[in-house]
């Protein structure tokens, strides 16, 4: 690999972060194809996951592709979807070389796309920025082996870990600057999930308020096993606009089902357990559904909740530089650790300051695969 290597898959990983949260069910992957050294085309995953970056990129190179190398941060499918495999699309451009960050865990691929380009005669070289190009395709990798999204777990508090006054007020703990971190990181899940309690005390709108951050809006989750979500929630008032999806438990009031389906929500029914739904089962549904970031925004005992069930894979904290005291409401509910060796362990990853407030960003430790 060369430093010219280096730099076109570096540009391919750029196009990748920026279609995070806007492609799934598919990954957000990213194609630079270059001809007699210079960039004849590029492309990421359109939004809605098709086209894929290989058939953007492949269009605006045109007949340059021929003998060109193609730079994807992830392994060229090559089998039918909705759209034509990208190995053949490849195939047929006449490309003579394919570099590839990672492959693809999906048992439809998983070697075979690198395969087929090889028995084309195409030189294919894998693992050029393999780590940089994981971290971009994290959730859709959870969602393949583990059938569930990957779940970030996002809390602002005070130092001593309080999210709301012993009255329940919380309207700001964090300053401006966070708030807005906050709106960004919401544009990179497909997905921001609350439980009916943040809904009942806030009122909630779940978007992401970065004027053209998004060409779609999120997806917004509740986890309301009896429907108490007030019909008239901001919430509910734009469920006919925005993909607004409710967690529920079998058995739940079946006028009030209709109440929300005919307003526009989407109605996900989960078994029942003592705090509400089952949430193991939740994040399964969810990933059947397609979602593969989903960024859950509190209160405390759905933090807690996520915990008890090992369902998180990373939290971002943001601090505020103030002390509230015992009385206020904690950012994570007691979830029954007994003892130290039980207690969820995360790496930290980094310590950002934002205006008067700091972002420590944590990643939990294990084996990705079904068992863990």
């Amino acid at each position: 690999m060369t430093k010219a290597d280096i730099f076109h898959m570096q540009a391919a990983l750029a196009l990748a972060r920026r279609g995070l949260g806007t492609t799934w069910p598919n990954p957000s992957v990213g194609c630079v194809i270059v001809a007699n050294g210079r960039v004849a085309g590029r492309g990421r995953t359109a939004t809605g996951g098709r086209p894929h970056a290989e058939t953007v990129a492949l269009a605006m190179a045109g007949e340059q592709a021929k003998g060109a190398t193609a730079y994807v941060t992830l392994e060229p499918c090559c089998h039918w979807g909705r759209s034509p495999p990208c190995t053949d699309a490849l195939i047929a451009a006449g490309i003579a070389r394919v570099v590839v960050a990672a492959t693809d865990p999906d048992p439809r691929v998983n070697g075979q796309g690198l395969a087929k380009l090889r028995n084309a005669g195409i030189a294919v070289e894998t693992g050029l920025l393999q780590a940089e190009a994981q971290e971009t395709l994290t959730g859709f990798v959870s969602r393949i082996v583990l059938g569930r999204p990957m779940v970030t777990l996002k809390l602002a508090s005070t130092l001593d870990g309080r999210i709301a006054t012993h009255a329940g007020e919380s309207q700001w703990i964090t300053g401006t600057p966070a708030r807005r971190l906050s709106h960004a990181m919401r544009g990179r899940h497909d997905a921001i999930m609350v439980g009916v309690g943040t809904v009942l005390a806030d009122d909630p709108d779940l978007t992401c308020r970065i004027p053209g951050f998004r060409p779609i809006p999120n997806v917004r989750i509740v986890a309301d096993s009896h429907l108490r979500t007030p019909l008239t929630s901001r919430l509910l008032k734009t469920a006919a606009d925005i993909p607004t999806w409710f967690l529920l438990r079998e058995g739940t009031n079946l006028a009030r089902e209709a109440a929300f389906a005919d307003i526009g929500a989407k109605l996900i029914k989960i078994p029942g357990s003592p705090a509400g739904v089952d949430l193991t089962a939740a994040m399964a549904a969810l990933g059947a559904a397609g979602l593969t970031r989903v960024m859950v925004e509190g209160g405390g005992q759905i933090a807690a909740a996520l915990l008890r069930a090992d369902l998180v894979d990373r939290i971002a904290w943001f601090h505020a530089p103030s002390v509230m005291g015992g009385d206020g409401w904690p950012a994570v509910q007691a979830f029954g650790t007994e003892t130290l060796a039980h207690m969820p362990r995360f790496q930290r990853d980094c310590v950002t300051t934002i205006g008067d407030d700091m972002l420590s960003e944590f990643t939990r430790q294990r084996p990705c695969s079904p068992e863990s």
